[in-house]
């Protein structure tokens, strides 16, 4: 199985920063694409930014410009660097990662989520 741990989360002012960390580890054969989703309360969970094993990136629009999204696959660990933030973006983001816990398997993993809150 895989294991994905989240930090980076809290509460920071309108036009502040925060920088989200998701580690995978455990049965790793490979990993695919690894993202951030968010889900306000009410909505269903939308894609925020997701980046491939070859490191090409895809935003959403709402957080064009703002977000970065990048990964170390030495460490299987994925960042979401968040400039600029608003009210709107606050959130519990969690972590996705498509991966092979072995060469036979392709499973879709989630993190526990980690709560982005943008208040004065």
């Amino acid at each position: 199985q895989v294991q994905l741990v989240e930090s980076g989360g809290g509460l920071v002012q309108p036009g502040g920063s925060l920088r989200l960390s998701c580690a995978a580890s455990g049965s790793i054969f490979s990993i695919n694409d690894m993202g951030w989703y968010r889900q306000v309360p009410g909505k269903q969970r939308e894609l925020v930014a997701v980046i491939t094993s070859g490191g090409v990136t895809n935003y959403a629009d709402s957080v064009k410009g703002r977000f970065t999204i990048s990964r170390d696959n030495a460490k299987n660990t994925v960042y979401l660097q968040m400039n600029s933030l608003k009210p709107e973006d606050t959130a519990p983001y969690y972590c996705n990662v498509d991966a092979y816990p072995n060469r036979w398997q392709r499973l879709v993993y989630w993190g526990q989520g980690t709560q982005v809150t943008v208040s004065s």
